[in-house]
């Protein structure tokens, strides 16, 4: 549990972090939409059940350690990175750059699984599992529940839908892009994990050697090259498209 000084201190960073992204605003003269706050709004909570999701597996794998670090939680405060869960994204959102972050890791010790090579496959995948499972629920709300309401919107031909249905659809666009995103094979995301599982053992020096620069490629492949990433996101949001409309 947090004490009363550090959930002090944490709520001092993120309001600092806050009141920052504020001021360079007022600078550069921009006004952050309801849309892009919305945005916001779903990617945090769909980062943090991603991660709960993999410390959740793991403990019913046999390791704890994520149970005993106190990130078996929603609390969103034990899970955001100032920089992955705020900054970047807020910063992603104002160069009108395609919107990626993420929490702070849940830790996992797969020496303690108690079959670390196929387990910790398990324990990756789940992450990418829970967001696509979050992602059907959506497109299951906007096709059944609030198919009415979707219709309506769209014969008014505004082209806006209300906040709290616009809330729906990013909901959804946005765990697919997580999905997506974190099955890309490339470490440290977790499609990695399956390339990790099939790699000989006598490969495992040379590629733990290269792991370590994987991070820093990652990011300049996604700025500089994102119809990489596109490839595989695109297509996934018009099949989430086509099922979240009847």
């Amino acid at each position: 549990m947090l004490s009363p000084g550090n959930r002090t201190r944490q709520y001092q960073v993120l309001a600092l972090v806050l009141a920052v992204a504020l001021i360079y605003l007022v600078l550069r003269g921009h006004l952050v939409s309801v849309g892009d706050f919305l945005f916001l709004a779903c990617l945090i909570p769909s980062v943090i059940l991603h991660e709960v999701s993999h410390g959740a597996v793991a403990l019913a794998c046999g390791d704890d350690t994520a149970k005993r670090a106190g990130r078996l939680t929603l609390n969103p405060l034990r899970h955001v990175d100032p920089f992955g869960t705020i900054i970047l994204p807020a910063l992603l959102i104002l160069v009108g750059a395609p919107v990626i972050g993420y929490a702070k890791p849940v830790p996992v010790n797969v020496g303690n699984l108690r079959s670390p090579r196929n387990q910790g496959v398990l324990v990756a995948l789940v992450g990418p599992a829970v967001n696509v499972a979050l992602a059907l629920l959506a497109a299951f709300l906007l096709r059944y529940p609030l198919a009415s309401e979707l219709n309506r919107a769209f014969e008014t031909g505004s082209g806006a839908l209300p906040w709290w249905l616009q809330l729906v659809v990013d909901f959804g666009e946005v765990n697919v892009i997580l999905a997506m995103f974190n099955l890309v094979p490339i470490p440290p995301l977790d499609g990695s994990a399956v390339v990790e599982r099939l790699l000989p053992a006598q490969w495992w020096p040379a590629y733990l050697s290269l792991r370590r620069y994987t991070m820093p490629v990652l990011f300049l492949v996604f700025f500089f090259a994102p119809q990489v990433f596109a490839a595989a996101i695109d297509p996934a949001i018009s099949l989430w498209a086509h099922l979240a409309q009847r």
